[in-house]
């Protein structure tokens, strides 16, 4: 059976969406024989960011730290499956869709939420732009949902009188 998928591209970002994505993304790299690609996009500093605090990181400590997300993520992949990663500049649904629209890729994997609520509302949902704009298949995770952990049921009262019997 030939392989549906030879290339992926997998968006990393740091979220607990994108990672549960690249690990989907590992285990279906494996499966399929294919490579991985991940991206990591260095986003444009935001105008509310600089009115909010009157100046921006040096741009050197932000590259470095997505620089660094995406060196952690490469090596959690297991040894066995061929990456390939790229560290853009810009808006990541910009990259990813141009990326995809190459022809390059197969299939795009990546986390259906990022960074949060303040994230979106100030750059949009990246995962809802790459949906509708991609011209390949894109398969949106979500991480895990920890489940409470059960209260410990009550012991149960034993209604049984033992009593020795007489006879």
């Amino acid at each position: 059976m030939s392989s549906v998928y030879r290339n992926i591209l997998v968006a990393v970002d740091g979220s607990p969406d994108a990672d549960a994505a690249l690990a989907h993304a590992a285990a279906l790299a494996r499966d399929q024989h294919a490579r991985l690609t991940l991206l990591t996009a260095v986003p444009p500093i935001p105008a509310t960011a600089l009115l909010a605090t009157g100046a921006a990181p040096p741009r050197g400590e932000v590259v470095k730290h997505y620089s660094d997300m995406l060196r952690r993520a490469t090596e959690s992949l297991p040894p066995d499956v061929s990456v390939t990663t790229l560290l853009v500049e810009g808006p990541a649904a910009k990259a990813l869709i141009e990326r995809a629209k190459s022809g390059a890729y197969d299939l795009i994997v990546m986390g259906s939420h990022g960074h949060g609520r303040l994230h979106q509302s100030l750059l949009g949902c990246v995962s809802q732009k790459v949906l509708h704009a991609s011209p390949i298949p894109v398969l949106l995770t979500r991480a895990p949902v920890e489940q409470p952990a059960p209260a410990p049921k009550p012991a149960m009262e034993s209604s049984l009188d033992i009593s020795p019997m007489t006879s």
